[in-house]
């Protein structure tokens, strides 16, 4: 029998009265090439405040007390249910990655503040590099319910094979490289554009960083159009230091989900501090709870 699962102390008020502790069980696993798999986990608490930019704490196995974070890829409130992608390449993800239909799986979450959920610009760019691409998808999917003016555009990039099989977009996005077609089924069905970047000569892929291939487009634009865009990215710091670069080239608006280890993730060990820019000056900010979201400016300032 599944134990019943209880709410968690508070550790901030961005998850106050939201953060809970409870057993999911694994509904669905499904592996992708590269060592890539998608669990889908029965989470009904998690799943009703799971926003996107959301993360859970999970224990990987039995057999392993320390815990993992992972971002939420996407939550179905009705159902009870959210989706997590992960890249076995430790001990703890390759444990995870044995997890069966029926397993139950100890979790901790929604943790941390999401990215902002109301008041887009028209022209949402949305960034995702690898293990960035879960919490952009979610971030679509939000979008998506807000009916915005314009449909977000979600460029992804990856130097493994992507966890979904790329199709031609039927969707134009006028300033696309020539031959940049291969987009993500999901968000075709939604009917929001996608691109993919990589250096793998994956076809219909533009060939390079998933940052270049932004910049391209955003150069494309008239100036007008140009104005409208605000970012929003996650992935590793290498690509998020270079998302920065290309909002403060266009001076646009950009927040970053900031990807970093952690051991407790609910704010009491602080070992995933970070220096960021605040109004009183420079300080050290947890990714768990202070973020992982935060203004591009003030993790990466010039």
């Amino acid at each position: 029998m599944t134990p019943p699962a209880v709410t968690a102390a508070v550790v901030h008020p961005a998850t106050r009265g939201t953060l809970h502790v409870e057993i999911a069980q694994v509904l669905i696993h499904t592996p992708h090439p590269g060592d890539q798999h998608v669990l889908r986990l029965q989470s009904p608490l998690i799943a009703t405040t799971a926003r996107p930019g959301s993360f859970v704490h999970l224990r990987c196995d039995p057999t392993l007390p320390m815990r993992r974070p992972m971002s939420v890829m996407r939550a179905d409130p009705a159902a009870g249910w959210i989706e997590i992608l992960f890249k076995a390449h430790g001990l703890g993800s390759r444990l995870l990655a044995g997890r069966r239909q029926g397993d139950e799986i100890s979790l901790i979450g929604p943790i941390g503040v999401p990215f902002k959920l109301r008041g887009y610009r028209r022209r949402p760019l949305l960034i995702g590099g690898g293990v960035g691409i879960p919490p952009m998808l979610f971030l679509a999917e939000h979008m998506r319910s807000c009916r915005l003016p314009a449909a977000p555009l979600v460029l992804m990039g990856s130097e493994v094979p992507f966890p979904f099989r790329p199709r031609p977009s039927q969707i134009l996005v006028p300033g696309m490289p020539e031959g940049t077609i291969a987009a993500m089924p999901l968000l075709e069905d939604w009917k929001i554009p996608s691109r993919l970047a990589s250096g793998q000569r994956f076809a219909g892929c533009f060939e390079g960083f998933v940052t270049d291939l932004a910049g391209h487009w955003i150069g494309s634009l008239p100036e007008q159009e140009r104005r409208e865009i605000e970012i929003f990215s996650c992935g590793p710091m290498l690509m998020l230091r270079a998302v920065a670069r290309l909002a403060r080239e266009f001076q646009l608006p950009c927040q970053v989900s900031v990807e970093e280890y952690m051991a407790c993730a609910v704010g009491g060990c602080a070992g995933c501090a970070i220096r960021v820019l605040t109004p009183e000056g420079p300080a050290m900010l947890r990714v768990c709870v202070d973020g992982p979201v935060f203004d591009a400016a003030a993790v990466f300032p010039a």
